[in-house]
């Protein structure tokens, strides 16, 4: 098998010594070619040359939930084609890693890269459906480039809360499970529309839903983790449906604690629920409008303002090695 490892050099959860036990385990078992990441969109011109080179037959992303989202973006650069495209594996390397995660890899890079490697020998893949946003035709955005996402994506609140944590993290600071509550209490605090909303979600032969004040759209549950504890925004949410969005059209005190408790204790059959919330499930297209520009994120990527980007599900989008 020939592989392509993408490292990311800054994955906060290896050390360089972890990294090369890594990158020789697996090379035992494979032909690997180990490239270190060196700018922002490496890891997604790397996936796009093994895409396009049509001699690899694995890319293995050795990093967290960016890293991933910027392979995946390469693969598919020229769209889904499970039985041409090489196939996905995750070592995970992040704080967070919901998609390793979400698949059923063990959150430690060195057990993943053993489970990885079992995998491969007992030949287990799977297919997994993606969600892709781009900008809504007619609008002011409709030139903005589409992007593919593995887990999630959210107009308004929690992508404002990501942004905040990259100027963070900018600053020098570790990205922890402390420091994303803290800069949502702070983004909460500044939320001009808590109680009405700008963002209105429009899908095909239904009426609009409007005054949201967040959205998050969901491609597989959990949503996201709390340390070990996951975090269930939309239970139904799967790999193997279209999209799922949880809308909140209120965030005074008492709906934050009210949704907020709701979300902590979150399961699998259990989500957020309440006549502020609305949520749907195993959408194949979708819109979200906002009256004003509103931060967008895709995988806890902070990607800029957008005042309308439409939603689309795509079954069977990749092959993954789990």
């Amino acid at each position: 098998m020939r592989a392509l490892l993408v490292v990311n050099p800054a994955a906060t959860t290896t050390s360089a010594r972890t990294r090369d036990v890594l990158i020789h385990a697996l090379a035992s078992e494979m032909k690997l070619e180990a490239v270190t990441t060196e700018y922002r969109g490496h890891a997604r011109d790397l996936g796009r040359q093994a895409a396009e080179s049509g001699n690899t037959d694995l890319v293995v992303a050795l990093g967290g939930d960016g890293t991933v989202n910027e392979v995946v973006n390469g693969l598919l650069h020229h769209g889904p084609d499970p039985d041409r495209l090489p196939g996905l594996a995750v070592v995970p390397g992040g704080s967070t890693n919901v998609f390793a995660r979400a698949l059923g890899l063990p959150n430690d890079p060195v057990e993943a890269t053993g489970a990885l490697l079992d995998a491969l020998r007992e030949e287990r893949e799977r297919t997994v459906g993606l969600g892709i946003a781009a900008g809504t035709p007619g609008t002011e955005d409709e030139t903005v480039p589409s992007r593919w996402f593995t887990f999630n994506a959210g107009l308004g609140f929690d992508a404002g809360v990501v942004g905040r944590v990259e100027q963070q993290r900018e600053r020098g600071r570790r990205s922890t499970h402390a420091l994303y509550l803290m800069q949502a209490v702070r983004q909460l605090l500044g939320e001009p529309d808590r109680r009405r909303g700008s963002i209105t979600l429009e899908t095909p032969g239904a009426d609009p839903v409007t005054d949201l004040v967040l959205s998050i759209v969901c491609n597989t549950a959990p949503w996201t983790y709390l340390g070990n504890r996951p975090v269930y925004a939309s239970p139904k949410a799967s790999f193997d449906t279209g999209l799922d969005v949880l809308g909140l059209s209120r965030l005074s005190t008492a709906a934050v604690a009210r949704y907020g408790t709701q979300l902590l204790t979150s399961s699998p059959e259990r989500g957020p629920q309440g006549k502020h919330a609305h949520s749907f499930h195993d959408l194949d297209r979708f819109t979200l409008h906002s009256k004003v520009p509103l931060p967008l994120q895709m995988d806890g990527d902070h990607l800029g303002l957008r005042t309308s980007v439409t939603f689309t599900g795509v079954r069977r989008a990749l092959r993954v090695i789990v």
